[in-house]
């Protein structure tokens, strides 16, 4: 495990078509399978199956208004997150960060750089996110970053494999929102 301090030499930028193969293993490796059991942002024991694919995270990149906000250490991506400039706000997602690199402090530090860079370059004053309901010790820790519960709930999208299938019949999606 990396134990050096997150801060050390990290690279942002936006991610491009030659990153997306290396996005994809990041974004699996973080919420999908075994190896994402090694961090604490795991869905394994709510989702089986893919969190995202190629074609997602190209459309992702090539969204008009939107950028996958790519974070390197020597040489290597570490971690990401969308943001999606919409309307008076910016949306939050596809957040990802190396499982052997989580509680180490690089999410914190990453997500106050999203902040930062969606009041710069769009104006934005909130920052919107869902979060699947169920998911309270990551809600809890969006909380401690300033977000906050809305109640507002969206339908998980069961029988739609690109979002991962089900192990549990209580899934949904809450908005989750921060004044910038």
């Amino acid at each position: 495990m990396d134990v050096r301090p997150a801060t050390d030499a990290l690279v942002y930028r936006d991610a491009t078509d030659a990153d997306v193969d290396d996005l994809v293993t990041l974004i699996e490796s973080a919420y999908r399978g075994d190896s994402s059991r090694t961090g604490w942002t795991t869905e394994a024991d709510i989702l089986e199956g893919q969190r995202t694919d190629a074609d997602g995270v190209r459309a992702v990149i090539k969204t008009p208004h939107s950028t996958l906000l790519t974070v390197e250490r020597d040489g290597r991506i570490v971690a990401c997150c969308q943001l999606e400039h919409r309307s008076d706000h910016t949306y939050f997602g596809m957040f990802a960060v190396s499982p052997a690199l989580q509680g180490a402090g690089l999410g914190k530090i990453i997500i106050a750089e999203a902040e930062r860079r969606a009041r710069e370059r769009w104006g934005a004053r909130e920052m919107h996110m869902t979060v699947i309901s169920v998911r309270e010790d990551l809600i809890a820790w969006y909380e401690r970053r300033g977000y906050r519960r809305t109640g507002r709930m969206t339908p998980f999208p069961y029988g739609q494999e690109s979002f991962g299938i089900p192990q549990r019949d209580d899934l949904q999606f809450e908005l989750l929102v921060k004044e910038l």
